[in-house]
Order: C-alpha cells, then sequence, then structure tokens
C-alpha cells in the first residue's frame, strides 16, 4: 500500500480538516477512521451541512422525539442536536489538539446566520453558541460581513477563538487579518491592566478564504464577453476561465505572509500570539470539465488549513499529487486579477455578490432546517 496522499500534504504544513458533519458519521467510526488513516485533523460545518444531515437521514429521528418529549421548543431542540454533534466530533479530534498544541483539533459551528447583518448580536450569539457546546477545542464561525469582522475583533480581544467565514475578496481579508492582529492588541493591553482574560497563545483563528465559488461566478461572466466578441477578441478572454479563484487565494496568501511578519506582528507573537492562518473553503470542483482535486492540489503550502468535503477527499486519496503549490506564479495570478478587471469583471462587484448570496443561502439552510424540525415537532407532539 502506498503512501496517502492526504496524510502527505502535512509535510507541507498545511492541515486537512473535513467538511461535514452527521450523527451517522460520528457514532459509526467513520470519523475516527478518517482521523486515524487520513490524518484529518478538524472539522467544519455550517447551516447548510446541518440541514441535509438533519433533515436527509432517519438517524436523528429518535433523539428529536425524546427532545420533543422533553417540551423542547424548535430552536432549542436545532441548539441539542447541533451540539451534540459537534460536541462529539470534539471528543474524538481532542487527542489532535493536545498533540499540536492547539494549533489543530477544531471544530467549527457557525452562529445563525440571520445575524450577520448584526454586530452585537453576533457577539452575544457567539458566547452562548460556546455555552452550549463547552469544548476547549470549538471554533464558532463568524462571517465576515462588515458587521462580522467588527465582531471579530471584539471576541479577538475577550480571548475567544473564531474561524471567520465567507470571505471571498482580498479588500475584506486585509479587514479580517487587521481585525484579528487589532484584537490581540486590544487582548494584551487588558491582561496588562490586570482583567483576567486567556493568553493569546490560547487564542486560535482561521479566515476561511471561499474558492471554487469564485470561478463559477467570473467564469459565467467571462463566458457572457465571450460571447458578445468575435474573431481574435475571444481567445484572451477563453484563457482567464478557471483560473481566478486559485490567483485569488494565491495572492491572499501573499497577502497573509506580509501582515504576519514584521514589528507589530512580532511584538504579539512575543506574547505567544499566533498567526491566523488560512483556511481554503468550498474546495469541491463545481464544473466537471476542471480537475476534481484541483483546488486542493492548487493550494498547498504553509500554515494554512484545507476544509475538504467527502467526495473531494475520496478522490484526492485516490489520484492526488502533492507539493508546495500556494507559492508558486504568485505575480502571474496578480495580473490574472488585473487581465479580468481590465476585460470588465469588477472583482469587488463579484467577491460582493457572493458575499450576500453566501449568506442568503446559509440563512435559507437555517430556515428550511428550521422549518423541517418544527413539522416533527408537531408530529411528535400528535402522536403523543
Amino acid at each position: 500500500m502506498g503512501d496517502n496522499p492526504i496524510r502527505e500534504i502535512s509535510k507541507h504544513g498545511q492541515s486537512v480538516w473535513y467538511d461535514d458533519i452527521g450523527r451517522g458519521m460520528l457514532t459509526s467510526g467513520a470519523l475516527k477512521k478518517m482521523i486515524e488513516e487520513d490524518g484529518i485533523c478538524g472539522l467544519t460545518s455550517n447551516p447548510s451541512i446541518f440541514q441535509k444531515a438533519i433533515t436527509g437521514a432517519a438517524e436523528y429521528d429518535e433523539a428529536i422525539e425524546t427532545l420533543v418529549e422533553a417540551g423542547m421548543d424548535t430552536g432549542a431542540i436545532y441548539d441539542a442536536l447541533t451540539a451534540q454533534d459537534v460536541a462529539m466530533a470534539a471528543d474524538l479530534l481532542q487527542e489532535a489538539h493536545r498533540e499540536t498544541e492547539g494549533v489543530d483539533g477544531w471544530v467549527s459551528i457557525e452562529v445563525s446566520p440571520t445575524l450577520a447583518y448584526d454586530t452585537e448580536s453576533t457577539v452575544a450569539e457567539t458566547h452562548r453558541v460556546r455555552s452550549l457546546v463547552d469544548r476547549e477545542n470549538l471554533l464558532v464561525k463568524v462571517p465576515a460581513t462588515e458587521e462580522g469582522v467588527r465582531a471579530v475583533r471584539i471576541l479577538i480581544a475577550q480571548g475567544i477563538s473564531v474561524n471567520v467565514t465567507l470571505i471571498f475578496s482580498l479588500e475584506r481579508y486585509s479587514k479580517v487579518r487587521e481585525a484579528y492582529i487589532a484584537g490581540l492588541e486590544e487582548l494584551v493591553a487588558r491582561r496588562s491592566e490586570g482583567e483576567d482574560l486567556p493568553e493569546p497563545v490560547s487564542v486560535r483563528s482561521v479566515a476561511s478564504f471561499f474558492v471554487s465559488r469564485v470561478d463559477t461566478l467570473v467564469d459565467g461572466e467571462l463566458e457572457k464577453l465571450v460571447a458578445s466578441v468575435s474573431g481574435e477578441a475571444r481567445a484572451p478572454l477563453r484563457e482567464l476561465l478557471g483560473r481566478t479563484a486559485i490567483a485569488n487565494a494565491r495572492v491572499a496568501y501573499r497577502d497573509f505572509k506580509e501582515s504576519f511578519s514584521g514589528s507589530r506582528w512580532e511584538d504579539l507573537a512575543a506574547e505567544g500570539a499566533r498567526v491566523q492562518r488560512p483556511l481554503w473553503a468550498s474546495t469541491s470542483t463545481k464544473n466537471p470539465g476542471y480537475s476534481d482535486v484541483r483546488y486542493v492540489e492548487e493550494l498547498i503550502g504553509p500554515d494554512t488549513v484545507n476544509t475538504v468535503p467527502g467526495k473531494t477527499l475520496d478522490a484526492f486519496r485516490d489520484h492526488g499529487k502533492v507539493a508546495e503549490t500556494i507559492t508558486s506564479g504568485v505575480d502571474a495570478a496578480a495580473a490574472h486579477l488585473e487581465a479580468l478587471e481590465q476585460a470588465g469583471i469588477s472583482m469587488e462587484a463579484a467577491t460582493s455578490r457572493l458575499e450576500v448570496e453566501g449568506v442568503k443561502a446559509f440563512a435559507d439552510s437555517f430556515d428550511a432546517l428550521l422549518e423541517a424540525l418544527e413539522d416533527k415537532r408537531k408530529a411528535v407532539t400528535r402522536a403523543v
């Protein structure tokens, strides 16, 4: 049996997390097997994942009946089911958390997406979710809306570890990094004034930079441009297809390296602070014409995480190739983004649209899950 390509990724400083959750994979030993055989060392979830898991399988029905019979309303049932799943996953990953001294072993759960544009409520909800799960290796996911970024700074200053999610643009990513660094600076200052807050070394964060959705949107705009011109004008536009997501991520990694260096960061590092690692999210391939492992193969490098869904993980285990790639062709990546602007495609407009659509998609999944749970609650109540 040859080397497992998934395990080989860690030799290049990247952690592989699993982008899925469900009661079956937790109780059947499937996640435990991935931890042991593939070296999976973290897990991410979101409202869409939970909606699919809870409504798509009968394995939650008994738990739902028990919670209904206990008199819980729909919101409390949702809290209980998701907290149970996340706590089980956190327990399975506790060893990885301990062995890596807090670098890995994290499980992420998202605050309600209905609060994405409310800073104060997002902060309060983060604390509430943490109290529900009560595991040291829990990352609460906060969306990188303008309001969410403000919440991130507040939470980091309070010593709360967060996963900043739904990052699409380089400009917003810059604000996310600043929120983390400024939050750490405030944490250090407040501790020096005697406040009883966690040490910086215990505060961790990842910045979830979304990948494949960028290609889906930009390629669609490029195809429209190609159709609107003729002759030799088409070739340069076609050359831009399928390259934007990786280019965007590689420039983001360049910016990450710049932010976490220099005297400002060194002062925090001296206090024990750790870098906020980029986490490549949305790494399944949406276009069947592209390699099914491209958003893993092309984004490997130090101090990063790739959270991978099951189908992509299986594909990479079968035929993935491992090398440090995130630092390759960075100048070409920046040039690609400039070429898009010159062609009339605004990355600012594209990424703003993706953020709005991402928040809405999660909110829709959240609402659909609550509706399904309410229907089940009523059915159980009628049967009792």
